[in-house]
């Protein structure tokens, strides 16, 4: 029993530490114009992110700046958000 609540009281300590070492998600900054994200983020790629499914297409492809609901971002924020490139 003491190995057993030794062993939980652990594993309650590392999930706590791991969920305050965590930083907070930042709200991904997004922009109705590419010269808006420009001026956002002028050292980074410009991407439109498809915000519905979290996949961004860049300069040149197909759905750049053709998709509903979609927006432009910097594409450093978008993959700290999470969201991927399409393929």
């Amino acid at each position: 029993m003491r190995a057993i609540s030794g062993a939980l009281i652990g594993y309650f300590a590392l999930a706590s530490a791991a969920s305050v070492a965590s930083p907070p998600d930042a709200p991904l900054s997004t922009f109705p114009s590419e010269k808006e994200a420009r001026e956002h983020c002028p050292k980074d790629t410009i991407v439109w992110l498809n915000r519905s499914i979290g996949t961004y297409h860049y300069r040149g492809e197909r759905w750049y700046g053709n998709t509903n609901g979609g927006a432009y971002v910097c594409r450093g924020d978008a993959d700290k958000a999470g969201d991927r490139a399409g393929k």
